[in-house]
């Protein structure tokens, strides 16, 4: 083959690679879902974002059937120890080679209004929306069993009427 014949196929060759490239730089992994019990009328999702990419993204919206409501949300104790649930409107930053964790007591993706009970055992399809990757459905196992990880939650009691407040957090970056 001549050099420029062998030139020709390396570069048509990186091109048709980079496509899978991108589409694998945001890897999502110990996704779980989980709702307080059989009746109750919201839910949340947890899991870790790795962005294997060289550039920084951000979490910027979920979206599933499962509620008439999806948001991504973290908690904030308040000076009197009660531990406060808001909506995230700016999203979560990922950076570049990076890990960013979903935890409960922090940061997750919140679904209000459920549309049936979580069962322990089956998966809900949720479809995250990065702001330069762009859309990923991922299937999350609900676990109702599963201890907290942050134990964020235990610290206080938790007031769920800031919910929707529209009240906005900077997410952090955790590296690996």
């Amino acid at each position: 083959m001549s050099p420029m014949k062998t030139i020709l196929a390396a570069t048509a060759a990186t091109l048709f690679a980079l496509p899978a490239m991108a589409e694998g730089e945001i890897v999502i992994e110990d996704a779980y879902a989980r709702a307080s019990g059989p009746n109750a009328m919201a839910g949340a999702a947890f899991f870790q974002i790795m962005n294997q990419g060289e550039e920084d993204d951000r979490l910027i919206a979920a979206k599933s059937d499962v509620a008439k409501r999806v948001e991504l949300h973290t908690h904030k104790e308040s000076a009197e120890g009660v531990m406060q649930m808001m909506e995230v409107e700016d999203g979560f930053p990922v950076g570049a080679g990076s890990m960013h964790a979903l935890e409960r007591g922090g940061d997750h993706v919140m679904f209000m209004g459920l549309n049936q009970p979580f069962e322990d055992g089956s998966t809900i399809n949720v479809t995250l929306v990065f702001e330069k990757a762009g859309e990923m459905t991922v299937e999350i196992p609900v676990d109702l069993t599963r201890n907290p990880m942050g134990g964020g939650m235990q610290k206080g009691k938790m007031d769920h009427g800031k919910m929707g407040g529209g009240q906005k957090k900077q997410g952090s970056t955790q590296t690996n």
